[in-house]
């Protein structure tokens, strides 16, 4: 069985299942987000309407994981860590964003190398985001 190569070309954003695959994942990060406790300090960063959110993270995956760059084709450009700084973000909101994501990923149909790899890959801009 050959491994998969993630994070080469748009090998990630396929084994995702494309913006379908993610716009479920987006879903269910925010789904989770809006009712776990651990995330009620990142939750009230957010307006009350979670659906343009879902939108733009599902965009900004997209590109991300090389498909079509749908973020900037709808929004421009975009430099997560500089739109976070308006925002206190320490350890405890970076983990609590973290442990939304990982609920999510894990409830995909997806390989288990494949939600390992990207629990890794979220880490980064997730700790990117954490202001002085």
């Amino acid at each position: 069985m050959t491994i998969p190569r993630y994070g080469f070309e748009d090998t990630s954003y396929q084994y995702a299942g494309g913006e379908d695959g993610l716009l479920k994942l987006c879903k269910r990060f925010y789904a989770v987000m809006d009712s776990d406790k651990q995330a009620r300090d990142i939750r009230a960063m957010h307006h009350d309407d979670l659906d343009d959110m879902v939108q733009r993270l599902c965009a900004f995956l997209c590109g991300w994981l090389g498909g079509p760059r749908r973020y900037n084709e709808r929004y421009g450009n975009i430099s997560i860590p500089r739109y976070h700084q308006k925002f206190s973000i320490g350890e405890a909101e970076r983990d609590a964003w973290l442990h939304c994501m990982k609920i999510a990923v894990d409830e995909q149909a997806w390989r288990e190398d494949f939600k390992a790899y990207l629990m890794v890959q979220f880490a980064r801009p997730a700790e990117a985001c954490r202001t002085q």
